[in-house]
């Protein structure tokens, strides 16, 4: 019995995420008296890998192969599944991102599992099993029993944190038999945007509304998010008008995130926007009117013009960049 958790790689290299995944899985052991095995798909260093035994794992499943440069669902599905019953895991844990959304479902019918998406905590109990996710685009939380044998979990991120918890581990090579179906969808090629913070790996995003007033009023967004080394973002009205692209646009019906910061600029709070960046660690407010819904949900907020308030910020910046 253990429980397996899969660490997705850019480029050859871990982030926080990662990281994250392992030390809930390494917590969740813990509770479970078992041990953390981790899979690792693709061509990723031995140095790399090691930083994964500073977060718990006990062993690490290798897997590389050529066919697997880019993702294919059932390909990689397939190499979990093979590592959970080598594993005997009776838990699998992925990230509530994108390829994890992706692979989970795949997992709990492979698995014949109970999954749970979006995860926030350990559960409050193993008999039943029992754990806590968000509901109501986050306005709530519920409880949720999984009654079968095996679980599938998606961690949401910054819901748990990094914690460090040095162990000796191992590193084993793992070759999961695929079959030709395995790969019947086949990636030729993938173009990766450079020299940007992409938006749903930022730590930072720095994100305008309606109270812009025009996209020609977007200079201070974009300075103040390059001296924060973080990426931009907008809300649905700004990308329906043309303001900026659809590819920046958060909310229910755009990109999810969960940023370490998250600054709103003259953006009013709709509950379709909050639904899609409520999990970031911590949200600034910027707006002229102090009864914007946004408020409500922003941890610290200012009531003011945002074309005043942003040359300020990135003032202040500047400033302290050059002190420090």
């Amino acid at each position: 019995m253990s429980v397996l958790v899969f660490t997705e790689n850019w480029d050859g290299k871990f982030k926080k995420l990662s990281f994250e995944l392992v030390s809930y899985s390494s917590e969740l052991a813990k509770l479970m008296g078992t041990i953390v095995t981790v899979i690792s798909i693709g061509n990723v260093s031995e140095e790399e890998i090691n930083k994964l035994g500073n977060y718990g794992a006990a062993k690490v499943l290798r897997v590389e192969n050529d066919k697997l440069k880019y993702l294919v669902n059932s390909a990689y599905g397939s190499a979990i599944f093979q590592a959970a019953q080598k594993e005997n895991a009776e838990v699998v844990v992925l990230s509530n991102n994108f390829t994890g959304k992706a692979l989970a479902p795949r997992l709990s019918v492979k698995l014949n599992a109970g999954l749970v998406a979006g995860v926030t905590a350990l559960p409050s109990g193993l008999s039943p099993f029992v754990v806590k996710k968000k509901a109501f685009t986050g306005k709530a939380f519920a409880n949720v029993k999984i009654n079968s044998p095996k679980k599938v979990l998606t961690l949401s991120q910054n819901s748990f944190g990094v914690i460090e918890s040095k162990s000796t581990f191992v590193i084993e090579s793992f070759a999961p038999d695929f079959s030709e179906k395995d790969f019947g969808m086949v990636v030729k090629d993938s173009t990766k945007l450079t020299g940007k913070v992409l938006l749903t790996d930022a730590d930072i995003v720095v994100s305008g509304g309606r109270g812009m007033k025009g996209p020609e009023n977007w200079g201070p967004i974009e300075e103040l998010a390059g001296l924060l080394g973080g990426a931009t973002a907008c809300s649905r009205p700004v990308s329906d008008e043309g303001w900026r692209p659809h590819t920046e646009h958060t909310g229910q019906t755009g990109k999810i995130i969960a940023p370490n910061l998250y600054i709103a600029a003259g953006i009013s709070g709709a509950i379709q926007h909050l639904a899609g960046v409520n999990s970031s660690k911590c949200i600034v407010a910027i707006n002229k009117d102090k009864d914007a819904p946004i408020f409500e949900a922003a941890d610290y907020g200012v009531v003011g013009d945002v074309l005043k308030v942003l040359p300020e910020l990135a003032r202040a910046v500047k400033e302290f960049k050059a002190e420090n």
